[in-house]
């Protein structure tokens, strides 16, 4: 009896196909933007004009994070869990007199602490030895002080809209139409002029004057 030959398979169109289905998945796949850290670099400035201007001591609120892992705000051993309480009476204390005084503050008015947000400057510094994941748990809240006190303010000033943290990530969707980010824009400038992000991660110099 003779042997039953088995049947090839054709191969030869398969680099085809799967030619045509890498093609597919490119033009059908959506492809999101990430819009990161809300931070901006500095300017690049010649070796010869990098004097750091000094900043009322008052209007400087110094957090470190020691090797230990301990946190030091103002030289004081602070839990983690208050940070961001502190941070944010040290922001929304309204202090100032005069061209520096804060209309919209509801702090305790404290001389001794900031003058008004938008002179406010918080240093964050590090020991080599710190260990990362506290480092940033400390960083998330100190931007989370500033996320809050304009939350209060967009309900302040716009009780209508969504969120703050709701309108920075919708402006910054790929998906969202020109027309909202001409929207949200303005407001979004508002609400960051009233309370802008001074966070620094270097040494900053103070005047005690």
């Amino acid at each position: 009896m003779a042997r039953r030959s088995i049947p090839e398979v054709n191969a030869g169109s398969m680099a085809d196909i799967a030619f045509l289905l890498l093609i597919f998945f490119l033009v059908t796949t959506d492809i999101t933007s990430n819009a990161g850290i809300a931070a901006k670099l500095p300017p690049k400035i010649p070796p010869q004009e990098q004097q750091e201007p000094p900043i009322n001591e008052r209007n400087l609120f110094v957090v470190l994070v020691n090797k230990q892992n301990q946190l030091l705000v103002e030289d004081k051993l602070l839990d983690i869990k208050d940070l961001r309480q502190t941070a944010k009476d040290f922001l929304d204390n309204g202090g100032g007199q005069g061209s520096d005084g804060c209309s919209y503050c509801q702090g305790k008015k404290d001389i001794s602490s900031s003058d008004n947000p938008t002179k406010a400057v918080i240093s964050l510094q590090n020991d080599r030895e710190t260990n990362y994941e506290t480092y940033i748990a400390v960083q998330n809240e100190l931007v989370a002080a500033y996320n809050e006190l304009r939350e209060r303010e967009r309900k302040r000033l716009f009780p209508n809209e969504v969120t703050y943290a709701e309108m920075d990530a919708e402006f910054n969707a790929a998906k969202t139409s020109d027309a909202r980010k001409n929207e949200l824009r303005p407001k979004l400038e508002k609400l960051q002029e009233l309370f802008p992000r001074k966070l620094v991660e270097a040494s900053v110099k103070r005047d005690k004057n």
